[in-house]
């Protein structure tokens, strides 16, 4: 019995909840459909009111009379109050009419009927008379409404600009003092209350529209109106109507009647009369004239904006521009410091990283400083101080005694130099000091390559060494050349080296076992180039040859010049062969054929530098020329007034610029895209009686300079010059 009723209570339950859900639901549909009623209601309110108004209007616009009897006293536009004439307060006197003044509210076409009004759009249109027979006369006052038609519009006017505080304010003024003054001012502020309270009278929410029916809402609502006159302006622009006025004296006699007949003028003719009165000012005038106009039109537009659509618009300035745009205002300076926008920027410079170690600290806390703006103005520093020269003198590293440098090498704050005296030093580039001595080697080091601390020496003495910069320490030592190491190119952790035994042998660095010897070649080999897939190697046997270094096989021997290949380059693309025949060939690297012979250099072209299909050759003649390999045209020849003295020893690319060392002692500057020279960066004493500057070695931030002489007028020596200096440090150095 007990589980029956436990049951029978669950489902009495059940169906109470149901029940109670029905209920709810009922309730809300009730609810739903009561506020759509009220919904209908006030729409059909509204039509009521229009239909009022546009009736009102047409009556008013005809002048057609009104009977104090009208069915028109029910509208909510027109209200009237009963004045006896005479003293008597009951109106008993038979002797006295009775006055009633009929208040009726005029409003623009575009105007929604359930806007609220000021007090200066109310008007009153007709005043009617009663007579004690009952009679109702009309006086129409047609000068008066004449003349305060346009005083209306203008008073619409500012009663549009004006805001709901002041509105309010007005009203309680308004109020007070039509108590004060007279009955039917009184009556037009009740009015107006009506019409801004709304019909049950509760004030309409601030800020919402209270009128949704179509056709209701005014065009001039949604768009600021165009200012008409330059006063107008001036208050759009958010300045006081009341300017500071000229104050040198009363004002003339007829000058209002003179505004006034200005005023009456139409458009064309107030030009015409501007352009005359312009024409018969004196230039003082004038100036006056252009200080009161020329500021109402200077709008800073990037304010106005949103922020995405400014920052868009700043993208089209160039970096420096930005840099200027920052400095007009606090707000611009903010834009001025987006991190993306920098970043972009960078970009279009080529500038890839960003210095975020080189944050400076702003004077105002409260505007961050972009990372990528930190960074190209790094760069830009860099740039001028590269092209501009700096007062300070450069770093000297003296050592080698009176040998000379035959091989340069430089690798972030490592200088490691190479000498015939069998010696390779190690170099602080922020210190000048010297770390260490590499020995080992018996005979002069005449070659040398680098990678972070790992360094590679081919000597004299047949052997390479792979050392350690850091430590010191050789690590390995690769015997199997049977002569001279005269060049190598290290790639990845393989190096190729040449030798004048004829052959190039393939090594790995961190084995120290040779992989791979190429044969072919019958005379030295001077030059090789290894990009880890293709060995090419030049020789005195006047061939470059093009090799496979894993079958060992030679894959093209490149047959064309007339004497001993000194130089090479190789882009993977196109082998670049420099000559002491004078030329320069360029050869297809996948065919072995020649694509162009590249002439004009007087002799041994020494030297080359490739970069993006644009090759840069030093020559014995003195002259540096730019050439495109893929036309094979010469499009610079770097020579004139400062061109070198004496054969050009080194080259080196930097930064849309060429660095070329000469045996006249100086080392210029050259930019590469017009081909003019930008300046002598080092310039020795002895220039021109002996003094040589042997190789250069340069980063983006420095560069590295292997000088002495060959008759003891200049001792050997390393010239460390840093670009990277702010002028902070160049103060405390």
């Amino acid at each position: 019995m007990s589980e029956e009723k436990m049951e029978r209570e669950s489902h009495e339950r059940r169906e109470e909840e149901e029940r109670t859900v029905q209920t709810s639901s009922r309730r809300r549909e009730e609810e739903e459909q009561e506020e759509e009623e009220e919904e209908e209601e006030e729409l059909e309110r509204l039509r009521v009111k229009d239909f009022r108004y546009k009736a009102q209007r047409e009556l008013i616009g005809g002048h057609t009379p009104i009977s104090a009897s009208s069915s028109f006293t029910s509208s909510p536009f027109l209200s009237s109050s009963l004045h006896r004439g005479g003293g008597g307060a009951g109106g008993e006197d038979d002797g006295e009419e009775d006055e009633v003044r009929v208040t009726i509210v005029t409003i623009e076409d575009e105007s929604c009927p359930s806007e609220p009004f000021g007090t200066t759009q109310l008007e009153t249109a007709n005043q009617i008379t009663r007579t004690e027979d009952g009679g109702d006369k009309v006086k129409q006052e047609e000068e008066q409404g004449e003349e305060k038609e346009g005083e209306m519009e203008e008073e619409i006017e500012e009663e549009e600009v004006a805001n709901s505080d002041e509105r309010e304010e007005e009203e309680e003024e308004e109020e007070e003092n039509a108590e004060v003054t007279s009955p039917s001012l009184h009556l037009q502020s009740q009015m107006k209350r009506k019409l801004d309270h709304g019909p049950d009278g509760r004030p309409f929410p601030s800020g919402k529209k209270h009128c949704k029916g179509n056709g209701y809402l005014s065009p001039s609502s949604l768009v600021p109106a165009t200012p008409t006159t330059f006063g107008d302006l001036r208050l759009a622009n958010g300045h006081s109507a009341q300017r500071r006025r000229v104050t040198s004296g009363p004002p003339p006699s007829g000058l209002q009647d003179w505004l006034h007949m200005f005023q009456t003028w139409s458009g064309p003719e107030r030009l015409l009369a501007l352009d005359e009165l312009i024409d018969r000012c004196e230039t003082n005038q004038v100036k006056h004239m252009m200080q009161v106009i020329e500021p109402q039109f200077q709008r800073d537009f990037i304010s106005l904006l949103p922020k995405e659509l400014a920052l868009y618009v700043l993208t089209f300035l160039a970096p420096r521009d930005l840099l200027q745009a920052a400095q007009t205002c606090r707000y611009w300076r903010i834009l001025a410091e987006d991190n993306l926008l920098w970043r972009e920027k960078c970009r279009e410079e080529g500038i890839s990283e960003c210095a975020s170690y080189h944050r400076r600290k702003c004077a105002r806390p409260s505007v961050a400083v972009s990372p990528w703006k930190s960074a190209y103005i790094r760069q830009h520093r860099i740039e001028n101080n590269w092209r501009d020269g700096d007062t300070r003198e450069p770093m000297v590293l003296k050592g080698h005694d009176d040998h000379v440098i035959t091989c340069l090498q430089f690798s972030g704050d490592l200088i490691v130099s190479g000498s015939d005296d069998n010696t390779l030093k190690v170099w602080s580039a922020i210190t000048g000091k010297c770390l260490r001595t590499l020995t080992g080697h018996t005979g002069g080091v005449w070659c040398s390559q680098m990678a972070v601390a790992t360094v590679i020496s081919g000597s004299t003495d047949r052997t390479l060494r792979v050392w350690d910069a850091e430590s010191g320490e050789c690590v390995h030592t690769l015997y199997g050349h049977t002569s001279t190491v005269r060049c190598m190119h290290l790639h990845g952790n393989r190096v190729v080296s040449g030798s004048r035994d004829t052959t190039l042998r393939v090594w790995d660095v961190s084995t120290g076992r040779c992989e791979h010897v190429l044969t072919g070649h019958v005379a030295a080999v001077r030059c090789v180039q290894y990009d880890g897939r293709r060995v090419v190697s030049g020789g005195y046997d006047y061939m470059v040859k093009v090799w496979d270094p894993e079958t060992e096989a030679c894959l093209h021997t490149l047959q064309g010049h007339t004497n001993r290949v000194y130089s090479l380059q190789f882009d993977g693309v196109f082998v670049v062969s420099g000559s002491l025949d004078t030329s320069i060939r360029v050869w297809d690297a996948e065919t072995g054929g020649c694509v162009h012979t590249l002439t004009g250099h007087q002799s041994l072209t020494s030297g080359m530098e490739l970069r993006d299909n644009i090759l840069v050759s030093g020559n014995a003649d003195s002259t540096v020329r730019v050439w495109d390999v893929r036309t094979g045209q010469c499009l610079h020849t770097l020579q004139g007034p400062n061109k070198h003295q004496s054969a050009v020893t080194c080259l080196q690319f930097c930064r849309g610029l060429v660095l070329s060392s000469s045996d006249d002692g100086t080392v210029k500057l050259w930019d590469l895209r017009t081909g003019a020279w930008v300046r002598d960066v080092v310039a020795l004493q002895s220039r021109g009686s002996g003094g040589v500057v042997w190789r250069i070695r340069a980063s983006d931030t420095r560069l590295v300079c292997a000088a002495g002489s060959r008759n003891g007028t200049e001792e050997t020596k390393l010239l460390v010059l840093d670009f990277d200096l702010d002028d902070k440090k160049k103060e405390t150095d």
